[in-house]
């Protein structure tokens, strides 16, 4: 069997999302979800990273 997750280990990690990251909500049009996650899968990417690297490019491309 594996290890527990222990209370301790999610206090951890609670503090360190807290602490470290930002969370942001996106709302969008139904099936946008669904074409952006194909578009991830098929770069073997997670869609929170196609995501940010769209994000980033445009802003690396607005400030050329």
């Amino acid at each position: 069997m594996g290890r527990e997750y222990t209370e301790a280990q999610k206090a951890a990690s609670i503090k360190y999302l807290r602490e470290k990251t930002d969370s942001i909500q996106i709302r969008t049009p139904k099936g946008t979800k669904d074409r952006w996650k194909a578009a991830a899968d098929a770069q073997g990417i997670s869609m929170q990273q196609f995501i940010i690297q769209a994000v980033e490019a445009a802003i690396e491309k607005q400030e050329a």
